[in-house]
C-alpha cells in the first residue's frame, strides 16, 4: 500500500476520516451489471448509500462544481468517481473527468471506485492518470456463490447469466488486481455481507485477493432495498458483521469506518456537507460542454406554463429563446412517433441540435444518456416554464427539480407515450 497516499485518504486510513474531505463526482450513470441488493432507481437526500446521487454531471460540468466545492470545503484531499452505475461501464465521461480534473487539481488523491467487469482496459491509462486508489468490489470467488448475487453481466453487447456471467465477472475482477499492484495503485476488495449468500465464503474471499495483491478489504452489511431480489433479505446483525470481519481478518488488513457514501458524497466521512445538494442542482443546469451557445431551449409541457409532462408523452415541444425582452416562445416541434426504440431519442437529438436544454417532468435511462451525449442536458422538474428557461439562460438554481423519479424509469424506458409506470 502507498502509505503516503494513504494518510491522507479517509476510505484508507481511519484517522484521516476525522481531518480529509472527500468528493465523489457523478458522472457515471450507467452499470454494466445488475446486483441482486441494488436499486438505483430511488433517491432522496437524507438516503446514503452506494448508486445514489442527486444529480448526474458531464465532465465539464463536474470540473465546475468541483471548483466551487472547493470554496466551501478547504480540507479536500480525495476526488473520486463511484457511479451511479460504474466508471467503465462509462469510460469517456470517467476519464474525460480525469483529464479535467488532473488539470486543475493535480496535488489531489485521484480514485474509482468498481465492479471491475471492464476495468483492465483502462489500467494503464488511469495509472497514467494519475489515479492512487482502486476499490473493486467483489462478493464471491466461487461462480456458484457469486451467481446468486447477479442477475446479469453485460460485456461487449452480450448479456451473461447464471454461473456462466458469474464465471466472466470474477475472473476479469481477479485479474485486475495484480495489474494494478503492477502500476502501484492501492487495491482495496469491497465485499457486501448477504446473510445465507456469501457471509460463510467472504473469509475466502479475502484470501484469494490478498493472494493476488490486495492491500486492504472493507465487508459492508447489505441493507435491503425496494424492488430488488433481495428486498425481504434480513440485514446482517453485529455478530455476523463481527465473524466475518474477524475470519477475513485473518488473511488482509480491514476497513471498518465505511459510510456506505453515496455517488455524489462531498465532505468528511459520515459528515457530509449539506449544501452539497443544491450546488449538484445548480451546476446540472449549467452548459454540458464549455462555450455551448445554442440558442433555444425545448419543453414537454401540455398547456405552455407548466413543465409537467414525461419526455416519453410528448408529441410536441414548445421551443424558446432568451431575448432583451425577457423569453420568447418560439414555436412548436413534433417529437419522433414511439415505436423505434432508441431511434427515436437519436432523431429527437436531431431535431434539437439546436437546443442548450429540454425541460421535462420525467425521462427514461436511454433517452436521458442519448440526449446528453448529444449535448443537450436533460433537466427534470415540475412548476413554471419561466423558472427553469431562467435556470438555464442564466444559471439559476431551480427550486421545483424533480428528484423523486430521477431514475425510476431505469434504462427498459423507451418512450411509450404512456410516461411512467
Amino acid at each position: 500500500m502507498n502509505t503516503t497516499t494513504s494518510a491522507a485518504h479517509p476510505c484508507f486510513d481511519i484517522e484521516a476520516r476525522h481531518t480529509h474531505a472527500r468528493v465523489h463526482l457523478p458522472v457515471a450513470p450507467k452499470c454494466n451489471i445488475q446486483c441482486n441488493y441494488c436499486n438505483r432507481k430511488y433517491d432522496c437526500v437524507n438516503e446514503s448509500r452506494p448508486g445514489v446521487t442527486s444529480s448526474v454531471l458531464s465532465p465539464y460540468q463536474a470540473v465546475e462544481y468541483l471548483k466551487e466545492l472547493t470554496k466551501h470545503i478547504e480540507n479536500i484531499s480525495v476526488i473520486g468517481i463511484a457511479g451511479p452505475g460504474d466508471p467503465f461501464a462509462n469510460p469517456e465521461e470517467t476519464l474525460q473527468t480525469m483529464r479535467l480534473v488532473k488539470k486543475e487539481f493535480p496535488e489531489k488523491i485521484f480514485c474509482l471506485s468498481t465492479n471491475g467487469l471492464n476495468l483492465k482496459p483502462y489500467i494503464d491509462e488511469i495509472a497514467e492518470l494519475g489515479v492512487s486508489h482502486v476499490t473493486i468490489t467483489i462478493n464471491a470467488v466461487d461462480p456458484e456463490i457469486t451467481s446468486k448475487v447477479y442477475s446479469w453481466v453485460r460485456y461487449d453487447k452480450k448479456v451473461r447469466r447464471g454461473v456462466d456471467g458469474a464465471q466472466f465477472l470474477m475472473e476479469r475482477q481477479l485479474e485486475c488486481i495484480p495489474l494494478l499492484k503492477e502500476k502501484g495503485i492501492t487495491v482495496k476488495i469491497n465485499t457486501v455481507i448477504m446473510p445465507g449468500i456469501n457471509d460463510n465464503h467472504i473469509g475466502e474471499v479475502a484470501k484469494v485477493v490478498k493472494a493476488l495483491g490486495a492491500d486492504i478489504m472493507n465487508c459492508i452489511p447489505m441493507v435491503p432495498n425496494k424492488d430488488t431480489v433481495f428486498q425481504d433479505m434480513k440485514e446482517p446483525d453485529k455478530a455476523m458483521i463481527f465473524k466475518v470481519r474477524t475470519l477475513a481478518k485473518e488473511h488482509i488488513d480491514m476497513m471498518t469506518h465505511c459510510s456506505r457514501c453515496r455517488a455524489d458524497a462531498a465532505g468528511l466521512l459520515g459528515q457530509d456537507f449539506k449544501d452539497a445538494f443544491g450546488m449538484l442542482q445548480e451546476f446540472a443546469s449549467r452548459p454540458i460542454f464549455p462555450n455551448d451557445d445554442r440558442p433555444y431551449v425545448a419543453v414537454a409541457t401540455h398547456e405552455g406554463m407548466l413543465v409537467n409532462m414525461h419526455l416519453g408523452e410528448a408529441d410536441a415541444l414548445y421551443i424558446y429563446k432568451q431575448t432583451p425582452n425577457g423569453f420568447h416562445f418560439v414555436g412548436e416541434r413534433a417529437t419522433p412517433p414511439s415505436g423505434s426504440g432508441d431511434f427515436r431519442w437519436i432523431n429527437l437529438s436531431n431535431t434539437l441540435k439546436d437546443c442548450r436544454a429540454v425541460l421535462v417532468a420525467g425521462v427514461g435511462g436511454n433517452p436521458l444518456n442519448i440526449l446528453q451525449h448529444s449535448g443537450i442536458r436533460v433537466i427534470q422538474m415540475t412548476g413554471l416554464i419561466d423558472e427553469g428557461l431562467e435556470a438555464v439562460f442564466n444559471n439559476k438554481p431551480i427550486k421545483t427539480v424533480k428528484k423523486a423519479d430521477a431514475f425510476k424509469c431505469g434504462d427498459q424506458c423507451r418512450g411509450n407515450a404512456q410516461g411512467c409506470a
